[in-house]
């Protein structure tokens, strides 16, 4: 009889741990679901309620295969815009309970709406499916996409006729290009490879793999020292020039009260990054140090103008002087806008 008595105390012991332990991890997840349109800022603390605080002997959190020790939002740990991590709770009994959660983490400066002045228009042919875009000179550079389609070209501003182009192979979907030097680097959206051109001629000089890190090909930029890429992520990537397959720092992007993904083709000017938003008539201004926006340009009357079908976005952003130069995918023109 006394066994029984002792195997039924035992089994009650173990249901009121269970019991406490789906308290626990309840708790624990009401609150991260609480938190996670609320959002933080890098240096605020994580503070967990009382009842898992009061249960744990300690609590780290993982980020994959890094552990942090303090419930604190470490920009060495965390990044801005969705963090994926699992809280590992060491009850004071020796046993480990985990919780997975997601904490959004926004830039603590509200970003500002820029406001602009369209001063001039210029034409731009409409059966250009453009990806990438920029001026040197009076010289315009673009990339065009679509299978079957895709090639890299120059024309002069206010002109549509190529003064010299170079066409892709039907396999290759071209996405955005920049200029470095006296070499034209051009990115392909899923080929895994990008190519390098000789800025005058634009003859085929080699062709590079993406980083391991980079899923697809979205936009370029450079910065007078790195490469700058997208890949449609919240992720803003920093290439060695020299090894754009190597990754020498990424970034992520997000606003005050609002983290931004599928970011697409890039601009690099006067110490800031400029990128829009994959079908969205937005261009943000972005801090490169740490990937805050920083301010927020609304393109929603230009796209409205020129948007024929979901595929003619506005895509297209480089910069003549101080002023801006914007255009989209078969856009008929192009805008240059004065910030004010």
């Amino acid at each position: 009889m006394k066994k029984y008595v002792i195997g039924g105390l035992l089994s009650l012991v173990l249901l009121t741990a269970c019991n406490k332990d789906k308290e626990i991890l309840n708790s624990l997840n009401n609150y991260s679901l609480s938190m996670e349109s609320k959002g933080y800022h890098f240096g605020d603390s994580l503070n967990l309620p009382k009842d898992v605080i009061d249960n744990a002997e300690s609590i780290t959190i993982s980020f994959g295969d890094k552990d942090l020790d303090k419930l604190v939002v470490d920009p060495n740990y965390f990044t801005l815009g969705d963090n994926d991590i699992t809280y590992n709770i060491k009850k004071k009994n020796g046993e480990i309970i985990t919780q997975d959660a997601t904490i959004n983490v926004f830039a603590k400066n509200p970003e500002k709406n820029i406001s602009y002045e369209i001063i001039k228009e210029y034409p731009h042919d409409p059966k250009s499916f453009v990806q990438g875009f920029q001026l040197d000179g009076n010289i315009i550079y673009e990339s065009d996409g679509q299978k079957g389609q895709s090639r890299i070209l120059k024309y002069t501003l206010g002109t549509t006729t190529p003064i010299v182009e170079t066409k892709q192979s039907d396999d290759v979907f071209s996405e955005g290009c920049t200029i470095a030097g006296d070499k034209v680097f051009q990115l392909t959206w899923q080929n895994k490879k990008g190519f390098i051109y000789d800025k005058n001629s634009l003859k085929l000089l080699g062709e590079f793999p993406y980083p391991n890190m980079m899923g697809e090909g979205w936009g370029i930029t450079f910065d007078g020292k790195d490469l700058i890429a997208t890949d449609g992520t919240k992720n803003i990537y920093f290439l060695s020039l020299t090894d754009p397959s190597k990754v020498l720092r990424y970034i992520s992007v997000a606003g005050n009260t609002q983290a931004y993904d599928q970011l697409n083709e890039i601009e690099y000017h006067d110490g800031f990054i400029y990128a829009n938003v994959w079908q969205k008539p937005i261009i943000l201004k972005i801090n490169p140090a740490n990937g805050e926006v920083i301010g927020k340009f609304d393109f929603t009357e230009i796209s409205k103008e020129n948007q024929v079908d979901e595929d003619s976005v506005l895509n297209g952003i480089t910069f003549k002087g101080e002023n801006m130069l914007v255009t989209g995918k078969n856009w008929s023109k192009i805008y240059e806008v004065k910030i004010k």
